[in-house]
């Protein structure tokens, strides 16, 4: 692996790569070039997880490297923030003023600076590792990166050790499979392939979540509970277990900490206070209890795949803690088929240190910053308990004034004509709009880069299919070139990129095979914790948590209701959830047309008897609104929302809403009671017809 060899020059081939976008498949790629064009991109038959189809999204990946609005030059801003007027100037001049601007910040107070980025690309050496690398040389603020999975990762590592779970081609000879909080023909396609092998052989799914998702169409049962009451409803499936004697003793007694304490607190919630909670029957808790506890007498494998809108509430954390105590009430983990996943990123060997280098911040600790409250960081000022103000913002691989909650502060933050910032884009998105500087970035095809993945347990490596079209530059590119016009010498703020990737895994990962077949597959163990071995301090699986003990915190997990519970507000009567839009990826491929085409416009869904006592009738332009601001959007009357509940589909960019704003006007700034993560479906609002 040499530089020579980072473009395709046959004539035609095939290229293989990796999925870069945030979705647990990480599927394998292969990317059909001719004369130095993409002109397919098709999933890799080989790779058994992708076994040769993706999702409509990434299928339609040339339409997104080609699009006419990519942006290909560097651009500075020539009118005001906000505005979107720029001019083309040479790389050379945009990196020699923000290098400047940058070391001028760096010598008062690196802290000042702050860099945002997230998973518009999850690959180690384009996500963090130049970039983590020059950001720790400068001592900049360190950015708490929450806003997707903090809180069920932090309860995943309060109960079974780490982000660890079921390996998912196992789901396909489940018995029982529970697909809690995720939409998996949407988000989670290729598990959707295996828990679709199990339901033709018999087994029984069952959808749990809010919204009435195309997922819950394909299942057997599904179970409409309220936004942020999924822990109510694990601890009344455990009171059911308990007073049913549907219990695995002897996994309990040599296999988990802290069971008489969880078994009191779970026999404070029979069926009917679990229901009045959640918004159920309590014959729906009482029969979901049967199917699950069954399995422990009958021989059956029973599953649960979690995702990660059920965390995205107040207490997230804990609720994710309250379901995967499950597995261990019944046994399930005794076979392959049996237990819980929510993520598998823990059991990837990334060799992080290796990749940021935390050393270069030669024993500084700069103060954190969290994603999820970047409206009212960026409106503070200096201050000893918050530290400087923010002067500079480097975002890449996110576009925090779609994405991040209560937008409204969002824009009013990078707005800010004293703010300094730097967008490194494939497109001129809401928050380039702000920009002071735009670098154009490469795309999946344009660069190399190895992956990990959080549903599966495979490293993919990318390779780059074609040449970066114009002036387009790889992150880590971006960042070397600006760690050179700053005079910043470290050696390894030059490692080139092949190096990079080799330094992703080190000899953890057989790299010759990753360059071979462009995936390896982990040695993991088949059924992991058949005889305990948990990856937590006591290596059993901890309902009660000693570490969490020692901060102060409930040791047991427990029912934390919303910041803002359904039915507390006369005001805002109706909860809202956000999940995504079907043809979009957070705020991913919003403008690729015809994906933009088949997604329509920005819809709120509305049970028929809500809309019915607003005046609302399907296709109207409503308001939706709190204290926080309103969105506008049109209504589609459906069953797919449960009365009570609105789904406002998202991420889409604001300046395609209808009147310049989208979803997460909305959303709130709040926190998780774990992992300090963002709480976007723990929301009240109200809605109103407008009158054109």
């Amino acid at each position: 692996m040499t530089a020579t060899t980072f473009s395709a020059s046959a004539p035609s081939s095939q290229i293989l790569g990796a999925c870069p976008h945030d979705c647990p498949d990480t599927c394998s790629l292969l990317t059909t070039v001719q004369n130095g064009v993409a002109i397919k991109v098709q999933g890799n038959p080989a790779h058994p997880h992708t076994a040769g189809s993706l999702c409509t999204k990434v299928s339609r990946y040339p339409e997104r490297t080609y699009h006419p609005e990519r942006i290909l030059h560097p651009l500075k801003r020539i009118g005001p923030k906000g505005s979107g007027q720029f001019e083309r100037v040479s790389w050379d001049a945009a990196l020699s003023d923000i290098a400047a601007r940058l070391q001028e910040i760096a010598t008062r107070d690196p802290q000042a600076i702050l860099p945002y980025s997230y998973a518009g690309t999850m690959g180690l050496v384009q996500g963090e590792s130049i970039a983590a690398r020059f950001f720790n040389t400068l001592g900049a603020s360190h950015l708490e990166r929450t806003i997707c999975a903090a809180a069920g990762g932090e309860g995943l590592v309060h109960t079974l050790g780490g982000k660890v779970g079921m390996r998912v081609e196992f789901f396909a000879e489940s018995d029982v499979i529970l697909i809690w909080g995720s939409n998996s023909i949407s988000s989670n396609l290729h598990f959707w392939r295996y828990a679709n092998d199990a339901k033709r052989r018999g087994a029984k799914l069952i959808c749990i979540d809010p919204r009435k998702s195309e997922t819950a169409d394909k299942c057997h049962q599904h179970i409409a509970l309220l936004p942020g009451t999924d822990g109510a409803l694990a601890l009344g499936l455990m009171h059911e277990l308990i007073q049913n004697d549907w219990l695995d003793h002897d996994y309990l007694e040599r296999y988990t900490l802290g069971w008489e304490a969880l078994r009191e607190r779970a026999l404070q919630w029979p069926p009917e206070r679990a229901a009045a909670v959640c918004g159920i029957t309590a014959e729906q808790v009482q029969g979901l209890a049967r199917i699950y506890g069954a399995c422990v007498h009958n021989g059956q494998k029973a599953a649960i795949r979690m995702n990660y809108g059920l965390q995205r509430v107040h207490g997230g954390g804990n609720a994710v803690r309250l379901i995967a105590c499950l597995p261990a009430l019944i046994g399930a983990w005794r076979t392959r088929a049996g237990g819980v996943l929510l993520s598998s990123s823990g059991a990837f060997p990334v060799q992080k240190a290796a990749l940021q280098r935390p050393d270069l911040l030669a024993g500084r600790t700069p103060r954190s910053v969290n994603m999820a409250t970047i409206g009212d960081d960026l409106l503070r000022e200096a201050s000893p308990e918050f530290g400087p103000a923010i002067e500079a913002l480097m975002v890449y691989n996110s576009n925090p004034v779609a994405i991040a909650p209560e937008s409204a502060k969002v824009v009013q933050g990078f707005a800010r004509e004293d703010l300094f910032t730097v967008v490194l884009e494939h497109f001129q998105t809401d928050t380039a709009d702000y920009a002071d500087y735009i670098l154009p970035a490469t795309t999946q095809l344009e660069h190399w880069d190895v992956h990990s993945a959080y549903g599966h347990t495979d490293a993919l490596l990318n390779r780059p299919a074609i040449a970066p079209l114009g002036e387009a530059k790889p992150n880590t590119q971006i960042f070397r070139e600006l760690a050179r016009h700053m005079g910043l010498t470290d050696p390894c703020l030059q490692d080139n990129d092949a190096a990079l990737c080799r330094q992703a895994y080190g000899d953890a990962v057989n790299f010759d095979a990753l360059l071979a077949n462009g995936f390896v597959t982990l040695d993991t163990p088949e059924a992991p914790f058949s005889q305990g071995k948990f990856p937590t301090p006591s290596g059993k699986c901890e309902f009660f948590s000693e570490r969490l003990a020692a901060r102060g915190l409930d040791g047991l997990p427990d029912h934390v209701p919303n910041h803002e519970a359904a039915h507390s507000s006369s005001a805002y009567p109706l909860a809202m959830i956000s999940p995504p839009a079907r043809n979009f990826l957070n705020s991913s491929f919003v403008n690729v047309k015809s994906l933009q085409h088949s997604e329509g416009e920005p819809l709120l869904e509305m049970h028929p008897v809500d809309a019915a006592a607003r005046g609302i009738a399907d296709g109207d332009t409503v308001r939706v609104f709190n204290d926080r601001g309103s969105y506008q959007c049109r209504a589609r009357i459906s069953v797919r929302a449960r009365a009570g509940v609105v789904n406002g589909l998202g991420v889409w960019w604001r300046k395609l809403g209808l009147n310049g704003t989208n979803v997460n006007q909305l959303t709130s700034q709040r926190l998780t009671d774990l992992g300090r993560g963002p709480t976007f479906y723990d929301c009240l609002v109200e809605v109103a017809l407008v009158v054109s």
